[in-house]
């Protein structure tokens, strides 16, 4: 009865990344029954084969990719039209040649490289390409168009290479030794990414279903009114403090917004602000979740295999920069309420801290426990347990009842878990292709040749070329897709102009990540406009203005590695040097808001403007002459435009008083 009911129940599940199929299915009777019983199976394989299994690596991946091809084309239609309650025949042909691919090499992949000395048949060619079929067609329906595209372009790519013009071509792989690689190795579809996606991943997934199980969504809901309503512009404070804390666990932008949206949106209309306002404040404040520790949208686990440095290192470097696109949000936020004249929230509406924390803020303590075993020293597998279980103990810890996850909520978050996993999986799995071709062929190498040579080497243009290039291979893609395709054809060049690799990739994954509010793909701003009622690209453009000081921060990563703790030598930065560089370069993000927005106690003047702009030009550059004379221009133009804006409003009562005939 639980699963028939959880099925026709649950709407929390619609994914709104996915611009392929029709969106993730409401199954019902048998079928939900079905779906409920592989989710679960999943979940339980996952952490059964990363605690007390012994299993190698590929037995592992081809066991969870098969469950993934199960589960992702039964619950995802082919197309928009496709029934939403019910799966087809073609749905089940699909799930089954996909799942007959991976039993294949499951168990076949010993004989292949030991019997067969890596000399394979007819029948291993045959089964691979059932596979790469299934693999591609499972991408268009769950992520949408773009990864397949590029997947089949990269394989063109190295099937044809002596038929590319110039640096790009190379002398070309037949069929055979490419289907070889892709399927019967660990450098293809069962390669790096998909380890990743079955180890911290889906773990961190399991978590955050937990979490939200135990109702942390709800806390973080509550606790961002607490803080932040009675503040200048309230809603639009909680709105960022409640997606953050949201967009952390969740790293995905759009479900971030399809989450704490219903609630966020409608509270700042109701203090004045306009809908297409309200929308962009929500989609940027979702946004940020993807570059917000812990999670990062999970790109963090798969960065720190890229760069070859443990978790913690990559948590850390994501500190300054993500409190930063936080801090000059919330400056923006504060300019726009204070030009606008609005107020917070009334404050009869607003909880307490204390009450709120006295209610539920145990919920916190497995968000404490996971940061703990991480900087312990701790794998983010042993972290992402000990968060599943402390979520669990702490929901029976707190004041209401209805928090307490039971075996029922257990299973639910179990199958959550599990279709929360299907779309990072498949981005994994189809991107392994993308990697080994780049791999082969060295395209990553002459994609960052030919960026050099066309921006003449300068370190400016090329930085300006990169963040283009990855706004337009990101938009429409889920932040661990988006990450993944970044990373490999764009981070390169950065590196290879002598950007600090933790730097490059942070600076790559940042601009990935902004595609969500970058017209015209941007997903999260449509989203949010959406549910606010607005134009969906009047709300994009508000949001990239709001966004402006998240624009420059990337270019300050890559000129200081500081900003993410990494000195120029690629040694972790001491805490005091980070915590100089947070403090200059927010008073560089400050002063850029208020010339962008065009006010701080009043309207600028065009010098004040301009000054403004140039004082945050000089603190965000590193450097301590730069930072103290930045800091000398901004007392004083801080000091002149008050002194002018106190002289406007004694005009201003002056007047008011001889209209009134004071």
């Amino acid at each position: 009865m639980f699963f028939k009911k959880k099925a026709a129940n649950d709407v929390q599940n619609i994914d709104l990344d996915n611009e392929g199929g029709g969106g993730i299915r409401q199954l019902e009777g048998n079928q939900a029954i079905v779906i409920a019983v592989f989710a679960i199976g999943l979940s339980l394989f996952a952490i059964y084969s990363n605690s007390f299994m012994n299993i190698q690596e590929i037995y592992r991946n081809t066991i969870f990719l098969g469950f993934i091809f199960v589960l992702g084309f039964l619950l995802n239609p082919a197309t928009k039209a496709g029934n939403k309650h019910k799966f087809s025949i073609l749905d089940m042909i699909f799930a089954v040649a996909g799942l007959a691919g991976v039993i294949y090499i499951l168990m076949n992949y010993i004989a292949i490289h030991n019997d067969r000395m890596s000399q394979p048949i007819v029948w291993d060619y045959v089964f691979a390409i059932i596979t790469i079929i299934a693999l591609l067609e499972i991408s268009r329906r769950s992520i949408g168009i773009f990864i397949p595209v590029l997947t089949l372009g990269a394989i063109i790519y190295a099937l044809f290479g002596p038929y590319f013009p110039g640096v790009m071509g190379h002398a070309g792989f037949s069929l055979e030794r490419l289907l070889f690689r892709f399927y019967m190795t660990t450098e293809g579809i069962f390669g790096m990414t998909l380890s990743i996606a079955t180890t911290y991943i889906v773990l961190f997934i399991l978590f955050g279903a937990f979490l939200s199980a135990s109702g942390a969504t709800k806390l973080f809901n509550d606790l961002a009114v607490a803080i932040a309503g009675q503040r200048r512009g309230g809603p639009a404070q909680v709105a960022v403090l409640s997606s953050a804390l949201t967009g952390s666990l969740s790293g995905s932008a759009v479900a971030n917004v399809a989450t704490t949206g219903p609630f966020t949106i409608p509270l700042m209309k109701s203090i004045g602000l306009k809908p297409k306002y309200a929308a962009a404040v929500e989609a940027s404040a979702s946004t940020g979740g993807m570059i917000m520790p812990p999670i990062m949208g999970a790109a963090a686990f798969i960065m720190a295999g890229f760069l070859g440095v443990s978790y913690n290192i990559v948590i850390l470097a994501a500190i300054i920069p993500s409190l930063l696109y936080y801090a000059g949000l919330i400056i923006a936020i504060d300019i726009e309420a204070k030009k606008e004249g609005l107020k917070g929230m009334s404050k009869d509406s607003i909880p307490q801290v204390w009450a709120v924390l006295k209610e539920g803020g145990v919920l916190l303590v497995p968000l404490v426990i996971v940061i703990l075993t991480l900087l312990s020293g701790k794998t983010p597998i042993a972290a992402g347990f000990a968060g599943i279980i402390s979520a669990i103990i702490a929901s029976w810890l707190t004041k209401s009842k209805s928090n307490r996850i039971t075996m029922k909520k257990a299973a639910g978050a179990l199958i959550d878990g599990a279709k929360g996993s299907i779309q990072v999986a498949v981005a994994c799995t189809s991107v392994g292709i993308i990697i080994a071709v780049v791999t082969m062929t060295g395209l990553g190498a002459t994609l960052s040749y030919n960026i050099i040579a066309l921006s003449g080497g300068s370190l400016a243009v090329i930085l300006l070329l990169v963040a283009i290039t990855c706004i337009v291979l990101s938009m429409g893609l889920p932040s661990t897709a988006l990450y993944i395709v970044v990373a490999v054809t764009a981070a390169p060049a950065l590196i290879e102009a002598g950007v600090n690799p933790v730097a490059a990739h942070f600076f790559v994954f940042w601009f990935g990540a902004l595609s969500n509010i970058t017209p015209p793909v941007a997903l999260a701003s449509f989203t949010a406009a959406g549910l606010a009622g607005a134009d969906a690209m009047k709300t994009s453009w508000i949001a990239l203005k709001l966004c402006l000081p998240g624009f420059i921060i990337p270019f300050m990563i890559a000129y200081n590695p500081i900003m993410v703790m990494q000195t120029e030598t690629g040694e972790v930065a001491s805490a005091l040097s980070g915590i100089l560089v947070f403090i200059t370069a927010a008073l560089g993000v400050y002063a850029l808001s208020i010339a962008v927005f065009n006010f701080f106690r009043t309207k600028l003047n065009i010098i004040e403007r301009i000054g403004f702009f140039v004082v945050a030009l000089l603190l965000i550059n590193p450097g301590l002459l730069t930072d103290a004379v930045g800091l000398a221009i901004g007392i004083s133009f801080l000091t002149w435009h008050i002194i002018r804006s106190k002289k406007l409003e004694n005009i201003s009562t002056q007047e008011e008083d001889k209209a009134v005939g004071v």
